[in-house]
């Protein structure tokens, strides 16, 4: 992967501000309209006649085209912009909750799911976008804040699509309802202050209209597509073929780079995480006797703490000196411990403990392991970057449904008792290869 150190795309006075908020309002908006649904769809699926065994199959439709759409879309974000993917995204996205909302038979179901699981990558472009927009040290703080805006829209969303449940064609509306927000995200998207992007080199200069590479020429990959006023416009009308085969020359670089250890890791944590939450309502339950509100609250405790922690990512990061191998480390070594003392509770009080401290350390693997893949990838490529971290995520979602289902045969806590050999297994993966990174960034610098 490139290594070089160019940076991102920069603002006039104003302008860089105002999208950094902007996109902290979409990611809240996406999650609110999406975690209005999700709660409903299987429900849905359901009263249209589905047996038990085709909404599962129908239900791991969305993730399947996740899996293999995630690492294409977010390269071709790198190749054609970041405006015109999101709002190509966010556009197709609200077509797909337009015929969910649409949906009286199974078949318009599935027709639905399509577009939505292609191109429902909007969350990653804007991280992409993100990344464009800020230095390397402010990278981790901002991600930070987008989670947390985020998470809070995933908070509420599933509170105002249960009161729509409530009336007649209630999923209807709500689905009605999620596609204006998509349509709304996609016209704030097209208001925001694109023209008045300019580029920054190392972050020294704010007014250079090229970006030069280490060896003072003109960098292929740098300026970024929507920086300059109709650049945008000219790499999206280029040939669908050569568009083509930017994304695969793209995808090819990051799939033969040597971050497979990075991904190995986001792959053995993520599955762990899904461990943890796989069956928490019914161990609740079988362990504690705990009544299903009781839960409830319990998991929603959780979730805030979870989108709170957000604005913790950076002052910690600050604390470690901006060392993200050394924070990496402690928070996985963290997260391990926790989902071990979770499976080995003796009261429901250790099981609060353990989801307070959970919900902090996740959020700032989540975003330990994000930063340093555009570290080691390069920002040219962040959409390619950002994408096959989605993709390696979607392996686990795939994964740890079967796995909890087969754990739990032998006992309530199997699920978090598998999450704790994983997460190890992470651990010992990055003291073998922490060495190494710090290694190549002593030798970078």
């Amino acid at each position: 992967m490139n290594k070089k150190k160019c940076s991102s795309l920069f603002l006039k006075p104003g302008g860089r501000t105002r999208i950094i908020q902007c996109i902290y309002v979409v990611g809240f908006m996406d999650l609110f309209g999406v975690s209005m649904i999700i709660p409903l769809l299987s429900h849905h699926v359901k009263s249209l006649g589905a047996g038990p065994t085709v909404a599962g199959i129908l239900g791991s439709t969305y993730g399947i085209l996740q899996l293999f759409s995630s690492t294409i879309v977010g390269s071709w974000s790198d190749v054609v912009g970041r405006r015109y993917s999101l709002l190509t995204c966010l556009l197709i996205s609200a077509l797909g909750y337009t015929l969910l909302g649409l949906s009286s038979s199974i078949g318009l179901f599935v027709l639905a799911r399509i577009p939505v699981g292609m191109f429902k990558h909007s969350l990653s472009i804007c991280r992409a976008l993100l990344s464009d927009l800020v230095s390397e040290s402010e990278r981790p703080l901002v991600m930070g804040h987008f989670n947390a805006a985020s998470s809070v829209g995933f908070i509420l969303g599933p509170v105002v699509g249960g009161y729509l449940t409530e009336h007649d064609g209630g999923f209807y509306t709500s689905a009605f309802t999620c596609a204006a927000i998509f349509v709304l995200n996609a016209g704030l998207v097209w208001m925001l202050p694109w023209s008045d992007t300019i580029f920054n080199c190392n972050g020294t200069s704010h007014n250079s209209k090229a970006c030069l590479d280490c060896n003072g020429h003109a960098s292929s990959l740098h300026p970024k597509p929507a920086a300059v006023p109709g650049e945008g416009n000219r790499r999206l009308l280029q040939p669908a073929w050569r568009q083509l085969s930017s994304v695969g020359s793209r995808i090819h670089t990051v799939a033969s780079s040597d971050m497979w250890d990075l991904f190995l890791v986001r792959l053995l944590m993520a599955i762990a995480i899904m461990l943890y939450y796989s069956n928490f309502s019914l161990a609740m339950e079988e362990r504690f006797s705990l009544t299903p509100k009781m839960t409830g609250y319990l998991i929603s405790y959780s979730s805030l703490l979870g989108a709170l922690s957000g604005f913790l990512v950076g002052p910690v990061t600050k604390l470690y000196g901006k060392n993200m191998h050394a924070l990496l480390f402690h928070s996985t070594v963290l997260t391990s411990t926790l989902i071990f003392l979770y499976a080995t509770a003796p009261s429901v009080w250790q099981v609060l403990l353990t989801s307070t401290f959970f919900a902090i350390s996740t959020s700032i693997g989540r975003t330990c392991v994000t930063d340093l893949e555009l570290q080691r990838g390069g920002v040219q490529s962040s959409g390619t970057l950002i994408g096959a971290g989605q993709s390696v995520t979607a392996v686990g979602r795939v994964l740890a449904p079967l796995l909890s289902g087969l754990t739990q045969e032998v006992s309530p806590c199997g699920p978090p008792s598998l999450g704790v050999l994983l997460a190890l297994a992470a651990v010992g993966l990055l003291l073998i290869r922490i060495p190494a990174w710090e290694g190549r960034r002593t030798k970078q610098e």
